[in-house]
């Protein structure tokens, strides 16, 4: 169950950004390619602004930003300390709001950690 979730939500955003992407719209066009490079590395790492984008999502309750940035949080190396402090960070400044946001990032961060366990480990060519 928890894997068909991350996997549905993968699939859904990467449909429907290649969808959007498809018309001529250079507004559109301009404001996802400017988000991409918002998210590169430069004075700060990819992981300190996956951990901003987090915060803000969970401010702005956006569910779907806020799975997003749990993925890619996961994906910068962030650990579940890491992510608990964050996590205190957008309910501080967010307040009671958040908490709803917070239980389904939570529920999201332990459906990656369980499809993550679940998922059979790399095969190595070389070794084998």
């Amino acid at each position: 169950m928890s894997e068909d979730r991350v996997r549905q939500f993968t699939e859904f955003r990467k449909r429907m950004n290649e969808r959007i992407l498809a018309e001529d719209n250079q507004v559109v066009r301009r404001f996802f390619a400017l988000d991409t490079q918002t998210y590169k590395s430069g004075a700060l790492d990819v992981k300190t602004k996956e951990m901003l984008g987090l915060v803000a999502s969970l401010v702005l309750r956006c569910d779907d930003c806020i799975a997003y940035h749990v993925a890619q949080c996961r994906e910068a190396g962030v650990n579940r300390d890491e992510f608990f402090e964050v996590f205190s960070v957008g309910l501080v400044v967010g307040g009671s709001i958040v908490i709803p946001h917070l239980r389904r990032a939570v529920d999201f961060l332990d459906q990656l950690e369980a499809a993550r366990a679940e998922a059979p480990p790399p095969h190595d060519h070389a070794a084998g």
